[in-house]
């Protein structure tokens, strides 16, 4: 949607082809029984992006999209009983970050100067230029600047460590990850730039449910001209002579193209609409991200102790982590996620009602250790017996409906490559923690946007791929 947006802004007639019934991709929405699901991101982060969309057409977003800040930005509970919230205003945070001890604070701050640090740097080049591979970063920062700022040497958890020395803050930090749908342990240092663009562009909600976001963008694309068919999906990129031709619909309808922008992951792309499995084997280093174990309950029961944003954290941590990104395992014992989206929109849910949104990362779908439904099923029950014993009381005999989904239903909607989330997982030592390249290699008018590619995975990271494609084939029309 945002590249549609962005070139037709420039003047371009834009077809947009989208395989389900709603655009919006993952950002999906489900109405059931009284109780309004989002079904895919429930966080919005760095809402300037997206107002970058409207502004460049002379548009105000606030006419489209109604946002709002959430506070606390969420609450972290542990294993222990204690809790630590996380708050935009420095006089709570402070108060808070004080329950871990008198130097947390100041510890606290000197990582988001840090934090601060790598999120600027990366605005300016990255970001703003579209990099796509660590050559041309090294061609932009130059190789010293490259190794020292981003501080290339280091893992996520290993730069957090460097300024905290809570091990439950630690945690917390760590699981900024959940961003990008890694393990702080193998994602680059550079990932800890991920707690100042939340300290920095604020967390928020949008009124009426996150799937607003699409149906503000879905206005703005129609008003620009954009030609939006629902329920058609793509059977195969046309190409001749190293170039794509058009598009050619399941239903067999055929339509021209002399630019096409690709938003199905790469690899499932290049395998099923290109035939292109060489390729697709050559970009096999950049890995799918995790999954995850989706549960939307509506329950009839309010739990005032909950926030917005809630994590229930692991007591241990890094066998979480591995169990999902070395082992292939359901993790025994998980870091949860836990969306309360009625504490901010009580018309989400009925009178007396709340949606609990609950998220444990898993592994993505891996034909050589394949899960089963009874796997799937034992996770949802530890998931929700551990949210019981942390405070949800008879959260099971409170459900009155529910939506389920594992990484099989993830795959099947999205074609997203073996159930991924978040796109490709961020690696330093597989990827270097880049994603896919936006332009394709061998065809010429072929680019590639959304979470696979860079900048990445994420609503803000989707939106402003959208945006780099534009500049990458206005560029490219040039020479």
């Amino acid at each position: 949607m945002s590249a549609a947006i962005s070139l037709a802004t420039e003047g371009f007639s834009v077809d947009l082809l989208e395989k389900n019934d709603k655009v919006g991709g993952k950002l999906n929405i489900l109405e059931k029984d009284g109780f309004t699901f989002d079904l895919g991101p429930s966080i919005l982060t760095m809402p300037h992006i997206f107002q970058a969309l409207f502004d460049r057409v002379g548009k105000n977003m606030a006419d489209y999209i109604n946002i709002q800040t959430v506070e606390p930005h969420w609450r972290n509970f542990f294993e222990d009983g204690s809790t630590l919230d996380l708050s935009s205003d420095p006089v709570i945070m402070k108060q808070e970050l004080d329950k871990l001890g008198p130097n947390t604070a100041k510890e606290f701050e000197e990582f988001l100067a840090y934090s601060k640090k790598l999120c600027e740097i990366t605005e300016q080049g990255y970001f703003a230029h579209g990099l796509d591979s660590f050559w041309e970063l090294l061609k932009h920062y130059g190789p010293v600047r490259s190794l020292l700022e981003f501080d290339v040497f280091r893992s996520m958890d290993q730069g957090v460590r460097r300024f905290i020395k809570d091990p439950k803050l630690v945690d917390v930090l760590n699981y900024f990850i959940k961003y990008v749908g890694s393990s702080p342990y193998d994602a680059p240092a550079l990932m800890n730039l991920l707690p100042y663009i939340q300290f920095g562009y604020g967390l928020w909600y949008v009124k009426g449910g996150m799937y607003g976001i699409a149906e503000g963008l879905q206005k703005l694309a129609e008003e620009l001209g954009v030609n939006i068919r629902v329920n058609s999906e793509v059977a195969e990129i046309q190409q001749h002579g190293g170039r794509a031709t058009g598009v050619r619909l399941l239903d067999g309808t055929v339509i021209s193209a002399d630019i096409v922008v690709s938003n199905m992951e790469v690899i499932p792309a290049y395998k099923k609409l290109l035939n292109n499995e060489k390729e697709a084997k050559r970009l096999q280093r950049f890995e799918p991200s995790c999954s995850g174990l989706v549960l939307h309950l509506g329950v009839d029961t309010i739990y005032p102790q909950l926030a917005h944003h809630n994590f229930f954290y692991s007591e241990h941590p890094r066998e979480h982590f591995n169990a999902v990104f070395h082992d292939n395992k359901l993790s025994d014992d998980p870091t949860i996620y836990l969306v309360a989206p009625v504490k901010s929109d009580p018309t989400q849910a009925p009178p007396g009602c709340e949606i609990i949104k609950i998220l444990p990362h898993i592994p993505h779908l891996n034909p050589e250790q394949p899960l089963t439904a009874e796997d799937y099923a034992a996770m949802r029950e530890r998931v929700l017996i551990k949210l019981e014993r942390m405070g949800l009381t008879d959260l099971r005999k409170h459900i009155v409906c529910e939506e389920y989904w594992t990484p099989i239903d993830i795959e099947q909607r999205y074609y997203s490559n073996q159930g991924s989330i978040y796109g490709v997982v961020a690696d330093r030592f597989k990827n270097l923690g880049f994603k896919i390249p936006q332009r394709s290699k061998d065809i010429s008018n072929l680019y590639f946007v959304g979470g696979s590619v860079n900048p990445g995975g994420g609503m803000p990271m989707v939106t402003l791929s959208g945006q780099l494609v534009r500049d990458k084939i206005l560029a490219d029309l040039k020479s």
